[in-house]
């Protein structure tokens, strides 16, 4: 399953994007539930890994080496590495979410997987106290 996350700045979990195919690449499942574009529409700054370079709007990326490129400067090993130290605060809430067993083995249709996940969320937001609804 791929399952797109966002997490707030201390890294609890936000929010939950419906279940794809694991097939589905992380920029091409973004770009389908329109996430991209919320985030870019309401001017949320969101760190995102190597796998949404050239997504744009306000989704920053770390810098890529290139074949024809082979090192990267020192001024984009710095940026790498404050961009590595806030994303590890978002990981959080992807371990948070690998931390309840029943997906580990998880082997059904995305659609049932998206239930799982969005319930799993709720408990979540409920044990943390935030859940209002």
């Amino acid at each position: 399953m791929n399952v797109q996350l966002l997490a707030d700045p201390v890294g609890r979990l936000v929010w939950a994007s419906p279940a794809l195919p694991g097939s589905v690449h992380d920029i091409t499942a973004a770009r389908k539930i329109g996430l991209i574009d919320a985030l870019t529409n309401a001017g949320v700054k969101t760190f995102a890994d190597k796998g949404y370079q050239g997504a744009g709007g306000t989704i920053r990326t770390p810098f890529k080496r290139h074949r024809h490129r082979p090192w990267l400067s020192r001024g984009q090993r710095d940026v790498n590495r404050s961009h590595a130290r806030i994303r590890a605060i978002g990981e959080r809430a992807v371990a948070t979410l690998k931390a309840w067993k029943v997906l580990t083995k998880l082997r059904c249709c995305p659609h049932r997987g998206t239930a799982l996940v969005q319930a799993i969320l709720v408990l979540q937001l409920v044990e943390d106290g935030r859940y209002s609804g």
